[in-house]
């Protein structure tokens, strides 16, 4: 069973750098398999992306900035019968911690997630598993709702806000 493990730092409307405040334009395009050799374990990233690209059923995108090759981050989602399954995101190394370089990663791969169920017409229905020590802090900075368990959903009017 995999768990999301992503920290909301900021919504913003795109990325921005931790110490200037500067705004970069972003865009997230579909992950592929030149992109693997980008985000191993021993380049800092947690999850095993090969894996998850293997997987036939998901699609995986990359968060970057435009004009820039750089992964920022990247999300793994499935188009299930009538919402979106986000099953996988991560921030690149560099956006972790007290140190990071980016603010905004993981909210911007969240709002394309709401994107994409909007645009399936699924209403904005996206579904994940939740760490219990986040599902607070997912439903601060999200507006996602508890369903049972460890699963967690936003739809409505937070999916509009994130992808306003």
């Amino acid at each position: 069973m995999i768990y999301d493990n992503f920290f909301i730092d900021k919504i913003t409307n795109s990325i921005e750098n931790a110490l200037t405040g500067q705004v970069l334009k972003t865009d997230v395009l579909p992950f592929t398999s030149d992109n693997l050799k980008e985000v191993l374990k021993k380049y800092g990233w947690r999850f095993s992306w090969r894996k998850e690209f293997k997987s036939n059923d998901r699609h995986l995108y990359k968060l970057v900035i435009r004009g820039d090759t750089t992964i920022q981050g990247l999300i793994s989602l499935q188009r299930l019968e009538n919402y979106i399954e986000m099953y996988l995101i991560e921030t690149a190394p560099d956006n972790y911690g007290r140190s990071k370089r980016y603010l905004g990663v993981a909210g911007n791969l969240v709002a394309f997630a709401c994107k994409e169920s909007f645009d399936a017409g699924f209403e904005g229905f996206v579904a994940f598993r939740a760490k219990t020590k986040l599902i607070q802090h997912y439903r601060d900075t999200l507006g996602a709702e508890l369903l049972f368990g460890d699963r967690m959903n936003i739809s409505g009017n937070s999916s509009k806000k994130l992808v306003n």
